[in-house]
């Protein structure tokens, strides 16, 4: 019997990959090189803590909310169900009514034929506020979609962001969900353990369920 293995789902943190507009891009280097100080190469990092595959902590769009040391760790592992929704521009609970998903808790969005990291998508899938609630009704407590934003890149009000957080529903962005087929699978995408803060990278995987 062929082993299941663990499929990479993360955007990789890259110094040319495309960034949200206005917000800190990432940037890799080596602050002390191994001939500098005799024995090691030490990196360093500058970014947004919403750069590539991310989680969102309710912090991030709620002065009010959690933050992200505040967050339970087993949220970000589990069984994990993957739809594919490249056929609608826009998505809200009418069209999550035609999809099975009972007894999910962890729902992953495949809206996308393409993810290119290195290009910031001029236009995505538009999720609206409706789907909050629902997704409670099904007892869902994690969002997970292959786009930059649950919201639009101009809107600033954020609703299905809220919609989201005021329904218990986390939020995890940017995944590269392109080649994943529809189904079930086990899945993990941890945040850093970053006391305070509104966000951070993941490293995202799957394996067949």
């Amino acid at each position: 019997m062929e082993k299941k293995r663990w499929i990479d789902i993360t955007q990789p943190l890259t110094n040319d990959m495309a960034h949200w507009p206005g917000d800190t891009p990432f940037r890799f280097e080596l602050g002390v090189t191994k001939e500098q100080s005799g024995s090691v190469n030490i990196g360093e990092i500058r970014t947004s803590l919403h750069m590539g595959t991310h989680a969102d902590a309710p912090f991030h769009f709620d002065g009010t909310g959690r933050k992200l040391h505040e967050l339970d760790v087993n949220t970000y592992i589990g069984r994990a169900r993957v739809i594919d929704v490249t056929a609608h521009p826009s998505l809200g609970r009418s069209e999550l009514e035609d999809y099975d998903l009972e007894g999910v808790e962890r729902l992953l969005l495949k809206s996308s034929e393409t993810n290119n990291p290195l290009v910031f998508p001029e236009t995505f899938i538009e999720l609206l506020p409706d789907i909050g609630p629902y997704l409670r009704e099904l007892g869902i407590f994690l969002l997970g979609i292959d786009v930059p934003s649950v919201d639009r890149t101009d809107s600033k009000e954020l609703p299905t962001h809220h919609s989201l957080g005021d329904n218990g529903i986390h939020i995890v962005e940017n995944l590269m969900l392109a080649d994943v087929e529809p189904g079930d699978y086990d899945f993990i995408a941890l945040p850093l353990a970053i006391h305070g803060a509104d966000g951070s990278p993941v490293r995202a995987v799957i394996k067949k369920a």
